[in-house]
């Protein structure tokens, strides 16, 4: 680490952490001593715990690439509507666990969970503070991108549900209302009275295929092969999960994991594939 425009790795530094409880009144809420060597670490290790594939690169339209290096201000607009509905005292938990490397305050995941559930809206960042919650508080390891070897069962269920929404867009379009609009919040909490219904509808959106949204876009030779492509993907998929079948319901810190279960899949679908490399003549 290059601590030149800092100064010496052994520089003191200090940070003072203030709330305000009512208008003209100040309190003190951390006072954190440290070192400039101390902070760096710390600060990296919370980067590498947030690490996870962007959905978002470079711009697209008004849409700005996904910070690689989010703001403390942006990972707590995740939490919330709008900004008055953000918990008073999380910014100040959140600020203390990243320069004390300590664990990151449980009402953090819980708030991201609550969002997902109410606009089901699965980006990176939220997937991010999922993560690095899970990979520091719970000591689990999580990997950046899709991990086709986790067993996991919410892991898994989280892929399945991502595989049968895209089935669903590429035989009928995108829709207003989509599985992901109507079943994610029950499809997360209790899989087992949810996902056999989506099974049964999965099968006509995977005949339509060859003929729907897909074919338009690519051509039905193409279609026919991501048909076939997708088919093996789900079969593989449930071929992971316990025999006893779909889990009544999942626990708060399972529907995280269903998230980035969700997510990896769904950017893996999205994410171009190197094409094979031909042999060489001789």
């Amino acid at each position: 680490t290059h601590y030149s425009e800092l100064g010496k790795p052994e520089t003191p530094f200090y940070l003072l952490g203030l709330e305000q409880p009512n208008p003209g009144r100040f309190s003190i809420r951390f006072f954190h001593r440290s070192t400039i060597a101390e902070l760096l670490h710390k600060l990296h290790n919370h980067q590498h715990c947030l690490e996870i594939v962007r959905e978002f690169t470079e711009p697209v339209g008004k849409r700005q690439a996904d910070s690689e290096f989010p703001a403390i201000w942006q990972i707590l607009c995740e939490t919330a509507r709008v900004a008055d509905e953000i918990p008073p005292l999380l910014g100040g938990a959140l600020a203390r666990s990243i320069i004390e490397g300590s664990p990151y305050p449980e009402g953090l995941y819980t708030a991201i969970i609550r969002r997902i559930q109410a606009d089901r809206t699965i980006n990176y960042l939220r997937t991010a503070i999922l993560k690095a919650t899970l990979v520091r508080n719970h000591q689990q390891t999580i990997p950046t991108m899709l991990d086709t070897e986790n067993t996991e069962p919410a892991y898994l269920l989280g892929r399945l549900f991502s595989a049968l929404e895209k089935t669903q867009e590429d035989a009928l379009g995108n829709l207003n209302s989509g599985i992901r609009d109507r079943f994610y919040s029950a499809a997360s909490a209790t899989p087992a009275a949810v996902f056999p219904r989506l099974l049964r509808t999965y099968q006509h959106h995977l005949e339509k295929m060859p003929s729907g949204a897909l074919a338009e876009r690519v051509g039905a030779d193409k279609a026919r092969v991501a048909k076939t492509f997708r088919e093996k993907l789900i079969q593989d998929i449930i071929g992971f999960i316990p025999t006893t079948g779909f889990p009544n319901q999942l626990s708060i810190k399972s529907q995280g994991i269903f998230a980035i279960g969700y997510y990896h899949q769904r950017k893996d679908f999205f994410t171009a594939k190197p094409k094979p490399e031909e042999p060489a003549t001789v």
